[in-house]
């Protein structure tokens, strides 16, 4: 339940297969709805293809959970975006908690596609989420919780790739 974000923050395509027929889909649009996908019966997922990264491509995978280890995530994020000359040339956000299925933070990508590599934009995106999701409370948490972790995901991967050397800044929880 965590993969598919990141597969789709990575533009992978699915192959489907129901005997000898195959047919090829963005893995986002896979996801019908809550427990539905696009398949028909006894059609299976025979492949994903995941595109080699472009130059300047920065892509992270991140997900928030009660526990450290095996358990259900509140929420998982896939990004990837693509910084040519300081401009933000590709951006692909992905969210999955955040909604009934896994799916693109669209509104956010719009604000950040041609604009500048720089600390206002990732903020200035966040401010788009409410028109991209209306989080669930469960269990897991509350749409408050989901919402502002979001948030921060996004500002956390500004500041784990904004650097010169090209390697990322890890942050880690002490």
């Amino acid at each position: 339940g965590d993969t598919p974000p990141v597969l789709i923050a990575l533009g992978a395509e699915i192959t489907l297969r129901h005997g000898e027929r195959r047919r090829v889909i963005p893995l986002e649009d896979f996801f019908i709805a809550y427990g539905r996908q696009d398949r028909t019966p006894g059609e299976f997922v025979e492949a994903i293809a995941v595109p080699l990264p472009r130059p300047g491509q920065r892509d992270a995978a991140y997900k928030l959970s009660k526990r450290r280890d095996e358990d259900i995530s509140s929420l998982a994020a896939g990004i990837s975006v693509t910084v040519s000359n300081g401009v933000i040339s590709a951006c692909r956000i992905a969210f999955g908690g955040m909604a009934g299925t896994p799916k693109r933070a669209l509104a956010v990508e719009e604000v950040l596609n041609a604009k500048p590599w720089c600390e206002t934009a990732f903020p200035a995106a966040a401010e788009r989420l409410p028109q991209d999701f209306t989080p669930l409370s469960d269990w897991r948490a509350s749409a408050d919780y989901r919402m502002l972790a979001a948030r921060n995901l996004l500002r956390r991967f500004f500041l784990e790739h904004d650097n010169a050397g090209g390697e990322p800044v890890r942050l880690a929880v002490a």
